[in-house]
């Protein structure tokens, strides 16, 4: 694939799929963004949530709900921005 194609196939995926980030994303965003992909993938799989559930002793029910208030702030709060990002 050409340089050109390659670039183009980027752009479509950073467009389509959010959690892929871009250039300009902070390292505390991208990991917010996938600890909140895993979370979603976590809850909406019933046979994942059921053995995290058994795992955690509580009810799948209950195993969704925390799933879903973690989403909130998987990371907890963004740090203060000094200018560099590492």
């Amino acid at each position: 694939m050409d340089k050109f194609g390659m670039n183009s196939q980027t752009e479509h995926w950073h467009a389509k799929y959010v959690g892929t980030g871009n250039p300009d994303i902070s390292k505390h965003e991208w990991f917010v963004n996938q600890h909140r992909d895993t979370l979603a993938y976590y809850a909406s799989d019933n046979s994942l949530a059921a053995f995290i559930s058994i795992a955690e002793g509580e009810s799948i029910a209950r195993t969704k709900y925390n799933m879903l208030q973690r989403m909130q702030q998987p990371c907890g709060h963004a740090p203060r921005s000094s200018g560099t990002d590492s």
